[in-house]
């Protein structure tokens, strides 16, 4: 009997410690991991507010700290309609001093605490505070984006939650506290890092606390808090150096009206700028609705587009490394009366070696070395060379599945897919990218778009380091790819794109057919600078143009002249 009380106090003992230990638990999680939220969801109850940001977010940067968005301030008027004593008068004077209707500024007296969407001049805001009214201010206020954001669809947009399923789908994707009225990010990396950039609490606001009852408290009244610690909130650091991404844009306002281009770091991989067009301004979406909302918002980077002769560098590539050919080997071009395919050259090119071949983008010649090839090491090296991964690190898109290089080796494929037509899908991102795998001496990386995620006081959470690398193809290899590409831009069809000052440059076009009754093409011009020890590689893809000679190798050439400015 003494061994069967002694088993039942052991017991009554454990389930004691045990229920101890989970009360110690619970405290944990309520006052140490989540005890800021509901420190916030507190002060939330117990007092009303305005923030003094027109989004509650961490900011993206650029490589040197610097806000992509183009955040501005202005000044704004507060009010807090509880605390008007004369709401009638202060609506008729506001009204007046801003000349507003009446019933628009009544509405907003009606309604919660909040800032009006006026701007308002230094002799408004001076009128207003002689007036001395109670629960109204004038303050200055931060808006995210400014009249001119960069990157922007890389960036993406805001906007307030539109159902209950998102508001659903948020609230589900982690601990983070949302309202129907919050700006969330709807595209690109705003949305993509939505649960690390939402803060939990203005980091400037105006409070006034309330009762139980939400009556104002008696005290020292509205208090302005200025440089609050949101612990929630992240910053994202990207690769993008905003120097060069405005250099790219201003370039792009002027010379391409619906294109792309890319300009990464050599050697690294690092995407120092990304730009599609038409665009649109983040700060004013409401100029961008209607009938070409679809093409403004259309992110062509990352886009898939037929690359034309630029992939006649795989091609290139694999005829080199699997000994098919040296710059002297022979071919025959017919122009026009090829019977395999027709050369861009009318009256063709004759006999030529396939050095010229490369640098004058024949087609003949890159079409009977296709054959000679075989789909399979067409395929083979277009992998190696990166043309089948999609991925970015830290922006990871959904893959798109109409690129599927094996279609290169289905019937009637072969000889268009080898001068980069037909079933041949590429992205700008990945032209870049093999291009500077050929740089780097034939070692492909990953691209990198967000180098890290740092806390609201700056020291790092999270880091994406940048790709070690593997080996797509030999030194060699890549070295005779180089010479090429320097030679199609000195003697070929790449004239263009021919840099005179800082080192030179080195490239190639492709043009390729969009299949419309004028005959438009997509242009390209893929390549670096400056020719030893390349700084920059740079992309340019011009939709609806005459030839990569002749619209993208001259936007190529007035980039690269001003980012080798800088350094």
């Amino acid at each position: 009997m003494d061994i069967l009380r002694q088993k039942r106090l052991v017991q009554l003992f454990l389930f004691f410690w045990v229920f101890i230990l989970g009360l110690i638990a619970q405290l944990w999680l309520i006052q140490i991991k989540d005890g800021y939220l509901y420190t916030c969801l507190a002060l939330e109850q117990g007092s009303r507010w305005v923030a003094l940001e027109d989004a509650t977010r961490g900011k993206i940067l650029d490589r040197n700290l610097i806000p992509l968005t183009g955040e501005k301030w202005e000044d704004r008027i507060i009010v807090f309609p509880m605390a008007v004593d004369d709401k009638l008068e202060v609506s008729l004077d506001l009204a007046e001093i801003l000349g507003a209707e009446y019933t628009t500024i009544e509405r907003y007296m009606e309604g919660g605490a909040c800032y009006l969407p006026y701007n308002i001049t230094p002799e408004q805001s001076k009128a207003i505070r002689r007036m001395g009214w109670k629960g109204v201010m004038v303050l200055p206020v931060q808006f995210r984006f400014g009249e001119r954001t960069l990157a922007s669809h890389t960036v993406g947009h805001l906007g307030k939650i539109s159902s209950r399923e998102e508001y659903l789908d948020l609230i589900g994707q982690g601990k983070k506290v949302y309202h129907y009225s919050d700006l969330v990010g709807k595209t690109g990396l705003e949305k993509y890092y939505e649960q690390d950039l939402k803060g939990s609490r203005p980091q400037r606001a105006v409070r006034v606390f309330t009762d139980a009852r939400g009556e104002l408290l008696g005290g020292p009244g509205f208090e302005v808090e200025d440089q609050v610690e949101d612990k929630e909130r992240r910053d994202l650091v990207l690769t993008i150096d905003s120097r060069i991404q405005q250099i790219v844009e201003d370039v792009m306002e002027r010379r391409v009206a619906k294109g792309a281009v890319v300009v990464m770091e050599a050697g690294s991989g690092d995407i120092l700028a990304l730009a599609s067009r038409p665009g649109f301004n983040p700060a004013h979406l409401e100029q961008n609705l209607g009938a070409v909302v679809e093409e403004s918002f259309f992110d062509r980077c990352t886009a898939l587009y037929q690359p034309g002769s630029i992939f006649k560098i795989v091609v290139a590539a694999a005829a080199l490394e699997e000994g098919a050919v040296d710059f002297d080997s022979r071919f025959t071009c017919y122009g026009e009366k090829e019977n395999l395919i027709r050369c861009w050259k009318d009256g063709g090119h004759g006999d030529i070696d396939f050095l010229h071949a490369f640098t004058d983008s024949c087609n003949p010649a890159f079409a009977r070395l296709g054959l000679n090839l075989g789909a399979s090491k067409l395929i083979e090296y277009a992998g190696r060379l990166g043309l089948n991964n999609q991925s970015i690190t830290g922006y990871q898109l959904p893959f798109d599945r109409r690129q599927d290089l094996d279609l290169i080796g289905a019937p009637y494929n072969l000889v268009n897919s080898s001068i980069g037509q037909g079933p041949v899908l590429v992205t700008p991102v990945q032209i870049a990218s093999m291009i500077n795998a050929i740089i780097s001496d034939g070692r492909y990386r990953e691209p990198r778009l967000v180098k890290q995620i740092n806390k609201n006081g700056g020291s790092v959470a999270r880091e994406f380091p940048a790709d070690t690398g593997r080996e797509a193809i030999s030194p060699d290899t890549a070295g005779k790819l180089r010479r090429l590409m320097e030679l199609a831009v000195d003697e070929g069809t790449g004239r263009e794109a021919m840099v005179t000052v800082f080192g030179g440059s080195a490239g190639k076009t492709g043009s390729a057919q969009v299949g419309n009754e004028k005959g438009q093409v997509n242009a390209w011009f893929a390549g670096y600078a400056p020719r030893d020890n390349p700084c920059f590689v740079i992309t340019v893809l011009v939709e609806d143009g005459r030839s990569g000679s002749e619209s993208a190798a001259p936007v190529f050439r007035d980039i690269t002249e001003q980012i080798l400015r800088i350094e």
